[in-house]
Order: C-alpha cells, then sequence, then structure tokens
C-alpha cells in the first residue's frame, strides 16, 4: 500500500495532509524518514507517525435506520444523505451497500469492504431482501401469487425472480425479493395494478434492522451479521 494512502487510512488526516507529514518527516518506516507519499510499504514494515505505530484499520460495517427526505449517497448538494446521519470518522471512504429512494425507509449497510457489499448484494448470490410495503388496496389471491410465480415489469422483457409475500393486514404486507431492479418494488405493485404508499425496508439476507434503532440512528454491526455464508 502507498504511504500516504496508508497514513491517511489509518488517521484522521486527509490524503494532503498525510502527504504534507511525510514529506515534513513526521513517518519513520523502520525507524527511517520516509518522505515520498507514494512510498509501499506492507505488514511486515513498522510505519509511525509522530511516535505513535499506524497500522491498516479494519474494514467496517455499520448499520443505520433511513428516514424519510433522506438519499443514499455520500454527498449531495441539496439533500440530506444518509453520511449525515452516520457520524464516524473517514465517513467519505464508505459506501452504502444496497441503496434506497429518497422516500424508502429502514435498513442501510455502509462499509468500506468492497469485496464484502457485492457478495451482499450481487443479484447471483440470491440474498433476499425483505421490504414492508403499505398498499392502496389490498391484493387479491391472484395477484399474491403472480408476485410469487414473477411479473413482468413495465419496459423489460424478464419477469421478475419468485418473490415471497406474507400477508400482514389487508393493505400492508412482507414482500421479500432477490434482486435490486430500478424501483423493483414499486414497479412490481404497479404490475398487479397496485400502487405503494409507504415502502420500509427490514431486511438484507440475515441482517435485519435493530428495533431499538430509531431513524436517523445507526450502531456497528456484529461479528454474526458481518459474517456471510
Amino acid at each position: 500500500m502507498r504511504l500516504d494512502k496508508l497514513l491517511s487510512n489509518a488517521s484522521n488526516l486527509t490524503r494532503s495532509q498525510a502527504v504534507k507529514a511525510i514529506k515534513d518527516g513526521d513517518v519513520l518506516v523502520d525507524g527511517e524518514a520516509v518522505t515520498k507519499g507514494a512510498a509501499k510499504v506492507t505488514e511486515e514494515n513498522l510505519v509511525t507517525y509522530l511516535g505513535t505505530q499506524i497500522t491498516e484499520p479494519k474494514p467496517r460495517y455499520y448499520m443505520l435506520n433511513k428516514p424519510v427526505d433522506c438519499v443514499s449517497a455520500n454527498r449531495d448538494k441539496n439533500s440530506l444523505t444518509v453520511f449525515d446521519h452516520l457520524l464516524v470518522p473517514r465517513r467519505d471512504q464508505l459506501h452504502v451497500a444496497g441503496r434506497l429512494d429518497r422516500d424508502t425507509t429502514g435498513l442501510i449497510l455502509a462499509t468500506d469492504d468492497g469485496q464484502w457489499s457485492h457478495r451482499l448484494t450481487s443479484p447471483k448470490h440470491e440474498h433476499f431482501k425483505r421490504y414492508r410495503v403499505t398498499l392502496v388496496g389490498p391484493l387479491t389471491d391472484d395477484e399474491i401469487v403472480k408476485l410469487e410465480q414473477g411479473v413482468m415489469l413495465d419496459g423489460e422483457v424478464k419477469l421478475t425472480k419468485p418473490a415471497i409475500v406474507e400477508v400482514i393486514s389487508p393493505k400492508v404486507i412482507n414482500l421479500s425479493i432477490s434482486e435490486g431492479r430500478y424501483h423493483q418494488v414499486k414497479r412490481m405493485m404497479e404490475a398487479v395494478d397496485n400502487e405503494v404508499m409507504e415502502l420500509h425496508r427490514e431486511t438484507i439476507a440475515h441482517i435485519t434492522l435493530d428495533p431499538d434503532l430509531a431513524p436517523g440512528k445507526w450502531r456497528a454491526l456484529t461479528e454474526e451479521e458481518i459474517s456471510l455464508s
């Protein structure tokens, strides 16, 4: 890894501040000052910054209860983002694993582990996501069967993968899907002549939103939640 990247990843320094600290001789590698940020270091090297040992930080994993009117982005000029709520250091190094629309609430996962997020969200791994869906009107038995067998979304040529439908009340269902097409849940309801009034994601794979998290609150994932089969 580049020395400047290691220093910025493992501290609160920006990349430019890390480069300056290295040029100033504040960073030692195996006891010797190294003044080039592009210098390569490995786990076998002892790297110190102002006398404090610097090691590559472990990957980070968080869950957030996304509130309404909040976008799934690192930054936005006109709107609050999930990272305005996730108040942790080096937020710019995190990304969302499984975005939600502005008006959709619920489980958001954020990490700096790209391989983990890909395994979690890639359709080929077929991890189900469960949504609590409030509808304009109740579903008929025939419409539920259609959803569970796969429906044709407007403008597409391939049926959705079979969904799992659990009726909670006449106008509220739990819908579990293993895909992530654009506005998929809303379009699936349109395909059976219904409309989504409220949409809330409860689970991604084996990870369920902590019921103790109020909207806008977050916590780190547990080791069990991080583990993927």
